[in-house]
Protein backbone atom coordinates (compact mmCIF):
# COMPACT_ATOMS: atom_id res chain seq x y z
CA UNK A 1 0.00 0.00 0.00
CA UNK A 2 1.15 3.35 -0.59
CA UNK A 3 2.44 5.35 2.24
CA UNK A 4 0.64 9.35 2.06
CA UNK A 5 2.07 12.33 3.38
CA UNK A 6 -1.26 14.13 2.55
CA UNK A 7 -4.26 14.17 0.46
CA UNK A 8 -6.24 17.78 -0.26
CA UNK A 9 -8.87 18.34 -2.18
CA UNK A 10 -10.23 22.31 -3.12
CA UNK A 11 -13.26 23.36 -4.87
CA UNK A 12 -12.03 24.96 -8.37
CA UNK A 13 -14.20 28.11 -8.48
CA UNK A 14 -13.04 29.50 -5.33
CA UNK A 15 -10.38 27.24 -3.55
CA UNK A 16 -12.01 26.76 -0.43
CA UNK A 17 -10.78 23.42 0.77
CA UNK A 18 -13.42 20.79 1.20
CA UNK A 19 -13.21 16.61 2.11
CA UNK A 20 -10.51 15.15 0.21
CA UNK A 21 -11.78 13.08 -2.91
CA UNK A 22 -9.65 11.09 -5.20
CA UNK A 23 -11.23 11.78 -8.47
CA UNK A 24 -10.52 8.40 -9.68
CA UNK A 25 -13.30 7.22 -12.68
CA UNK A 26 -14.02 10.79 -12.90
CA UNK A 27 -14.21 13.34 -16.31
CA UNK A 28 -10.30 14.93 -15.53
CA UNK A 29 -6.90 15.07 -15.99
CA UNK A 30 -4.28 14.57 -13.62
CA UNK A 31 -0.02 14.23 -13.66
CA UNK A 32 1.72 12.92 -11.15
CA UNK A 33 5.43 14.54 -10.42
CA UNK A 34 8.80 13.45 -8.92
CA UNK A 35 10.03 16.08 -6.10
CA UNK A 36 13.08 15.27 -4.33
CA UNK A 37 15.86 16.29 -2.10
CA UNK A 38 15.87 19.38 0.00
CA UNK A 39 15.46 22.42 -0.79
CA UNK A 40 12.30 20.45 -2.92
CA UNK A 41 13.09 19.69 -6.83
CA UNK A 42 10.29 18.60 -9.37
CA UNK A 43 11.76 16.78 -12.36
CA UNK A 44 10.65 18.42 -15.38
CA UNK A 45 7.98 20.34 -13.80
CA UNK A 46 7.40 22.91 -16.62
CA UNK A 47 6.83 20.61 -19.00
CA UNK A 48 3.83 18.64 -16.41
CA UNK A 49 2.09 22.03 -15.91
CA UNK A 50 2.33 22.48 -19.13
CA UNK A 51 0.56 19.24 -20.64
CA UNK A 52 -1.87 19.09 -17.88
CA UNK A 53 -3.76 22.90 -18.57
CA UNK A 54 -3.36 21.33 -22.43
CA UNK A 55 -4.94 18.15 -21.88
CA UNK A 56 -7.36 20.02 -19.64
CA UNK A 57 -8.56 22.57 -22.53
CA UNK A 58 -9.61 19.50 -24.56
CA UNK A 59 -11.36 18.32 -22.10
CA UNK A 60 -12.90 21.32 -21.58
CA UNK A 61 -12.39 22.41 -17.99
CA UNK A 62 -10.92 26.09 -18.35
CA UNK A 63 -10.06 28.90 -16.16
CA UNK A 64 -8.24 31.77 -16.53
CA UNK A 65 -6.21 31.68 -13.40
CA UNK A 66 -5.91 27.92 -13.62
CA UNK A 67 -2.37 27.92 -13.93
CA UNK A 68 -1.90 30.15 -10.99
CA UNK A 69 -4.58 28.49 -9.12
CA UNK A 70 -2.39 24.90 -9.27
CA UNK A 71 0.57 26.75 -8.27
CA UNK A 72 -0.96 28.11 -5.63
CA UNK A 73 -2.72 25.02 -4.04
CA UNK A 74 1.13 23.11 -4.63
CA UNK A 75 3.12 25.99 -2.88
CA UNK A 76 0.29 25.58 -0.29
CA UNK A 77 1.51 22.14 0.85
CA UNK A 78 5.35 21.69 0.19
CA UNK A 79 7.62 22.48 3.19
CA UNK A 80 11.07 24.32 2.36
CA UNK A 81 11.89 22.08 5.62
CA UNK A 82 11.00 19.08 4.32
CA UNK A 83 13.42 16.75 2.57
CA UNK A 84 11.05 15.17 -0.24
CA UNK A 85 11.68 11.41 -2.08
CA UNK A 86 7.34 11.89 -2.91
CA UNK A 87 5.34 11.51 -6.52
CA UNK A 88 3.35 15.06 -6.39
CA UNK A 89 -0.20 14.07 -8.24
CA UNK A 90 -2.61 16.91 -9.07
CA UNK A 91 -5.71 16.02 -10.46
CA UNK A 92 -8.50 17.98 -12.29
CA UNK A 93 -12.41 17.99 -13.07
CA UNK A 94 -14.20 20.50 -13.29
CA UNK A 95 -15.46 21.28 -10.32
CA UNK A 96 -12.48 19.73 -8.26
CA UNK A 97 -8.75 20.24 -7.88
CA UNK A 98 -6.90 17.58 -5.79
CA UNK A 99 -3.47 16.90 -4.40
CA UNK A 100 -1.69 13.94 -2.66
CA UNK A 101 1.59 13.25 -1.94
CA UNK A 102 3.14 9.87 -1.51
CA UNK A 103 6.25 7.95 -1.04
CA UNK A 104 8.07 7.47 -4.31
CA UNK A 105 9.53 3.27 -4.26
CA UNK A 106 12.52 2.64 -5.84
CA UNK A 107 12.08 0.05 -8.74
CA UNK A 108 14.47 -3.43 -8.05
CA UNK A 109 16.77 -4.91 -11.08
CA UNK A 110 14.51 -8.43 -10.27
CA UNK A 111 11.42 -6.04 -11.91
CA UNK A 112 8.69 -8.19 -13.54
CA UNK A 113 5.96 -7.18 -16.04
CA UNK A 114 2.56 -8.99 -15.56
CA UNK A 115 0.14 -8.82 -19.07
CA UNK A 116 -2.98 -7.70 -18.78
CA UNK A 117 -5.92 -7.40 -21.63
CA UNK A 118 -6.64 -3.66 -20.94
CA UNK A 119 -6.55 -0.44 -22.98
CA UNK A 120 -7.27 2.89 -21.14
CA UNK A 121 -10.12 5.17 -22.37
CA UNK A 122 -8.60 8.16 -24.58
CA UNK A 123 -5.17 6.81 -23.88
CA UNK A 124 -3.57 9.66 -25.43
CA UNK A 125 -4.45 11.15 -22.26
CA UNK A 126 -3.50 11.01 -18.56
CA UNK A 127 -6.92 10.93 -17.50
CA UNK A 128 -8.53 9.88 -14.97
CA UNK A 129 -10.36 6.52 -16.02
CA UNK A 130 -7.57 4.57 -14.08
CA UNK A 131 -9.41 2.24 -11.42
CA UNK A 132 -9.06 -1.15 -13.02
CA UNK A 133 -5.53 -0.24 -13.57
CA UNK A 134 -5.02 0.80 -9.53
CA UNK A 135 -6.99 -2.61 -9.23
CA UNK A 136 -4.16 -4.27 -10.74
CA UNK A 137 -1.78 -2.46 -8.94
CA UNK A 138 -2.89 -2.87 -6.09
CA UNK A 139 -2.19 -6.46 -5.96
CA UNK A 140 1.42 -6.21 -6.62
CA UNK A 141 4.76 -5.05 -5.33
CA UNK A 142 5.64 -2.01 -7.54
CA UNK A 143 9.00 -2.08 -6.45
CA UNK A 144 8.82 -5.80 -8.35
CA UNK A 145 6.46 -5.44 -10.41
CA UNK A 146 4.26 -3.77 -12.94
CA UNK A 147 1.07 -4.45 -15.26
CA UNK A 148 1.85 -4.23 -18.80
CA UNK A 149 -1.24 -3.07 -20.95
CA UNK A 150 -1.89 -5.76 -23.87
CA UNK A 151 -4.39 -5.10 -26.87
CA UNK A 152 -4.98 -6.84 -29.60
CA UNK A 153 -1.96 -8.59 -29.11
CA UNK A 154 0.23 -5.51 -29.01
CA UNK A 155 2.19 -3.91 -25.95
CA UNK A 156 0.91 -0.52 -25.65
CA UNK A 157 2.07 0.82 -22.16
CA UNK A 158 2.21 -0.34 -18.08
CA UNK A 159 0.52 0.69 -15.57
CA UNK A 160 2.68 3.92 -14.37
CA UNK A 161 4.69 4.37 -17.42
CA UNK A 162 5.67 4.28 -21.07
CA UNK A 163 7.55 1.44 -22.44
CA UNK A 164 10.72 1.33 -24.63
CA UNK A 165 11.88 -1.76 -26.54
CA UNK A 166 15.50 -2.75 -27.43
CA UNK A 167 16.60 -4.65 -30.34
CA UNK A 168 20.56 -4.58 -31.81
CA UNK A 169 21.02 -0.85 -30.64
CA UNK A 170 17.70 0.35 -32.38
CA UNK A 171 15.02 1.71 -30.00
CA UNK A 172 11.03 1.40 -30.64
CA UNK A 173 7.85 2.68 -28.50
CA UNK A 174 4.41 1.36 -29.35
CA UNK A 175 2.66 2.95 -32.46
CA UNK A 176 -0.51 4.48 -30.40
CA UNK A 177 -2.94 4.09 -28.10
CA UNK A 178 -0.74 5.29 -24.71
CA UNK A 179 -0.03 8.58 -23.56
CA UNK A 180 4.01 10.58 -24.42
CA UNK A 181 4.41 10.97 -20.64
CA UNK A 182 6.94 13.71 -19.93
CA UNK A 183 9.95 11.47 -19.27
CA UNK A 184 9.63 9.50 -22.29
CA UNK A 185 9.29 13.13 -24.01
CA UNK A 186 12.87 13.48 -22.18
CA UNK A 187 14.68 10.47 -24.05
CA UNK A 188 13.19 10.92 -27.22
CA UNK A 189 15.19 14.29 -27.01
CA UNK A 190 18.75 12.17 -26.13
CA UNK A 191 18.10 8.88 -28.13
CA UNK A 192 18.39 9.39 -32.48
CA UNK A 193 15.72 7.41 -34.29
CA UNK A 194 12.86 5.95 -31.49
CA UNK A 195 10.91 4.13 -34.60
CA UNK A 196 6.98 3.73 -33.32
CA UNK A 197 5.45 0.15 -34.53
CA UNK A 198 3.41 -2.19 -33.38
CA UNK A 199 5.00 -4.33 -30.30
CA UNK A 200 3.41 -7.96 -31.09
CA UNK A 201 3.60 -10.02 -28.44
CA UNK A 202 4.76 -12.95 -30.82
CA UNK A 203 7.48 -11.02 -31.16
CA UNK A 204 8.61 -9.78 -28.11
CA UNK A 205 11.19 -12.73 -28.25
CA UNK A 206 13.32 -10.78 -30.35
CA UNK A 207 14.20 -8.10 -28.17
CA UNK A 208 17.11 -7.33 -25.65
CA UNK A 209 15.63 -4.95 -23.61
CA UNK A 210 12.50 -3.46 -22.30
CA UNK A 211 12.55 -0.45 -19.99
CA UNK A 212 9.75 1.40 -18.37
CA UNK A 213 10.46 5.11 -18.67
CA UNK A 214 8.30 7.32 -15.95
CA UNK A 215 7.71 10.13 -12.72
CA UNK A 216 7.77 6.64 -10.67
CA UNK A 217 9.81 4.57 -12.38
CA UNK A 218 12.20 6.76 -13.91
CA UNK A 219 14.50 4.22 -15.90
CA UNK A 220 13.51 0.64 -14.74
CA UNK A 221 15.33 -2.18 -16.87
CA UNK A 222 12.12 -5.36 -16.74
CA UNK A 223 14.21 -8.55 -15.82
CA UNK A 224 10.91 -10.79 -16.72
CA UNK A 225 7.63 -11.54 -18.40
CA UNK A 226 6.93 -14.87 -16.87
CA UNK A 227 3.52 -15.56 -19.09
CA UNK A 228 5.56 -15.53 -22.45
CA UNK A 229 8.95 -16.74 -20.87
CA UNK A 230 11.27 -13.52 -21.94
CA UNK A 231 14.04 -12.68 -20.38
CA UNK A 232 16.10 -9.63 -20.49
CA UNK A 233 20.22 -10.03 -22.49
CA UNK A 234 21.94 -7.52 -21.11
CA UNK A 235 21.54 -4.09 -19.49
CA UNK A 236 23.44 -2.20 -21.79
CA UNK A 237 21.45 0.78 -22.99
CA UNK A 238 20.02 0.78 -19.21
CA UNK A 239 22.99 1.93 -18.13
CA UNK A 240 23.42 4.48 -20.92
CA UNK A 241 19.69 6.12 -20.71
CA UNK A 242 20.35 5.89 -16.71
CA UNK A 243 23.61 8.48 -17.11
CA UNK A 244 21.17 10.86 -19.09
CA UNK A 245 18.02 10.74 -16.13
CA UNK A 246 20.99 11.61 -13.77
CA UNK A 247 22.21 14.00 -15.99
CA UNK A 248 18.72 15.73 -15.81
CA UNK A 249 18.02 15.04 -11.81
CA UNK A 250 21.59 17.13 -11.82
CA UNK A 251 20.44 19.78 -14.00
CA UNK A 252 16.91 20.45 -12.17
CA UNK A 253 16.46 23.82 -10.84
CA UNK A 254 14.91 23.81 -6.88
CA UNK A 255 11.69 24.23 -6.84
CA UNK A 256 10.75 28.26 -6.59
CA UNK A 257 8.17 28.60 -3.46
Amino acid sequence: MATYLLKKSYRLKDLKQIKFQDLWGDHGIFTTMWIFGKPAKILFFDNHLKNLILSLKKYRIKKKSLKSDILRIINKNLSKKMKYNHLLRVAINKKTISISLRKRVKPKLNFNLKLVKLKREKPEFKNLKYKKILSYLSKIDNSKSDIALVSNKKLLETGTSNLLFIKDKKFFTPKKDYYEGNTYKFFRTKIKGITKKDILLKEIKNYDEILLLGSGKGVTSVRTIHEIKWKRKNLKNFKILSKYYDDAIKKCNYYKF
